[in-house]
């Protein structure tokens, strides 16, 4: 692990490359999984607020789910997450063109809500928690990313730098330019 500030970072972070290709992945991240995307406490009742918003870009399925109870439910762990249809894919989850794209990004470029998603979802295949007084992120490996790799690859994008907004997002600008420099220094073998 890495200390930067008041976060302990899986190495991988730093080494690893990453690069979406929803082409070929088809968002199968808001489809699969053992439970919904985790949210923070205080990002309920913003979702809750934006609801009406963000149902018009939604299927009736979703419409239709969403009247019948909460967004979000507590996992086997008391953790908060998004519901899930039975076919595992996100409440919020939209489907277009042989994609599967999130209904809350899709209104929040539309103008119609200021919560672009969750974090968790952002921050994604970085997956974050406390430990004591630290955030802890580690890089949650999956096949279905396997492409983002690929492609990170190819183009010799680091993690850290792809996901640079959701990071700000989490821990501040300041915080991110110490990782960046943090980065650079492991990455050029000269960290301890």
């Amino acid at each position: 692990m890495i200390i930067v500030g008041n976060a302990l970072l899986s190495e991988d972070i730093l080494e690893a490359h990453f690069a979406c290709q929803l082409q070929q992945c088809k968002g199968e991240c808001c489809v699969q999984g053992d439970a919904g995307a985790p949210l923070a406490e205080e990002e309920i009742p913003i979702i809750e607020a934006a609801l009406p918003a963000i149902s018009s870009v939604l299927s009736d399925n979703s419409r239709e789910m969403l009247s019948e109870g909460a967004f979000w439910e507590r996992d086997s762990d008391g953790e908060a997450v998004i519901r899930c249809h039975p076919d595992g894919a996100c409440v919020f989850a939209v489907r277009e063109n042989g994609l599967t794209l999130c209904g809350m990004e899709r209104a929040w470029q539309q103008g119609l809500t200021a919560f672009k998603k969750p974090l968790s979802c952002h921050l994604y295949p970085i997956r974050s928690g406390n430990y004591g007084e630290f955030t802890v992120m580690n890089y949650h490996r999956w096949y279905v990313c396997q492409p983002a790799c690929k492609a990170g690859q190819e183009q010799q994008i680091p993690m850290y730098r792809f996901l640079k907004e959701a990071l700000i997002r989490k821990m501040g600008p300041a915080w991110y330019d110490e990782l960046e420099t943090v980065a650079e220094a492991w990455t050029s073998g000269s960290a301890v």
